[in-house]
């Protein structure tokens, strides 16, 4: 195949959009998943975002003068995210994700990010053993949860609105779980009006910049984000993601009657802390 890769613009969003769609739902639908993108409208919506945005980073490859996949790197914060990465199902396993992947690594080496994380679906094997063979490693199970938004309060803590004054204390938070933070991202939350903060005797004890796939949380301690949860006036997109192994909010979370939609595995190269406290991550870490 004569491959060749460039940057993306927004005009090449329709193309990458169908692209998107179809490659998700190929997988989604081989394993009886629903798919993550359920139009490609949607799909198409939010890649030409993304292709607009100047803190992401795009890769298109193309054959023969015609797009066959699209690949993107989150740039703003410390961290960079890596995601969604598609390719038309009609040139996979032809080496076009690694050579993209590549890219997006070279840039990550080029900007000295801290580390590069993502969030795969796991059942997806070929992804799992591409991302391993790359460099990256395991960090995480987890659940892709969704359901009714359980709309209640935890006795001693209140959530409320994020504001600008708090992602000071927010990203200590942040720091203290993860040993970096996510300020650029949170502020972006908090002008889009999606970021939640919650308080124990008045004091900032853990975040989210939204319950759901695109969204992360930190907190102090599993009461936090239960919380944060349980105020949440939707769960945005496919659902919100949870460690696994954080059984008590699983629990909790399936005794409320929310339910698993499909598993996940949270994926980092580079710098990486065992995080000490509790999170949620996006669908890019």
């Amino acid at each position: 195949m004569n491959l060749t890769l460039r940057r993306g613009k927004p005009v090449d969003g329709p193309a990458c959009g169908q692209i998107c769609f179809d490659a998700f739902g190929t997988i989604s639908n081989h394993h009886n998943f629903p798919p993550d993108i359920p139009s490609t409208e949607m799909a198409t919506g939010f890649l030409t975002t993304l292709l607009s945005r100047p803190d992401v980073y795009s890769v298109i490859a193309e054959a023969g003068g015609k797009i066959i996949g699209s690949s993107f790197l989150w740039e703003g914060d410390t961290i960079a995210g890596i995601g969604p990465v598609t390719i038309d199902p009609k040139h996979q396993n032809a080496g076009v994700g690694r050579r993209m992947m590549e890219d997006m690594l070279a840039r990550v080496a080029e900007k000295s990010f801290g580390g590069a994380r993502l969030v795969q679906a796991a059942f997806h094997n070929r992804s799992l053993s591409l991302y391993t063979k790359l460099g990256f490693d395991v960090r995480e199970p987890v659940a892709c949860i969704q359901g009714a938004p359980l709309k209640e309060s935890l006795p001693g803590f209140s959530v409320r609105p994020a504001m600008e004054d708090d992602i000071a204390a927010c990203s200590r938070v942040c720091h203290q779980v993860h040993g970096h933070d996510r300020k650029n991202e949170l502020a972006g939350a908090i002008e889009q009006k999606t970021a939640t903060v919650v308080e124990r005797d008045g004091v900032i004890t853990g975040y989210a910049t939204g319950i759901g796939f695109f969204t992360h949380a930190a907190a102090q301690g599993n009461d936090e984000l239960k919380a944060l949860i349980a105020a949440a006036p939707e769960f945005a997109g496919p659902g919100f993601l949870l460690p696994a192994r954080n059984g008590e909010v699983f629990r909790w979370c399936l005794i409320k009657g929310l339910r698993v939609t499909q598993p996940m595995t949270l994926m980092s190269m580079g710098f990486y802390n065992e995080p000490r406290g509790a999170f949620l991550p996006s669908i890019l870490y």
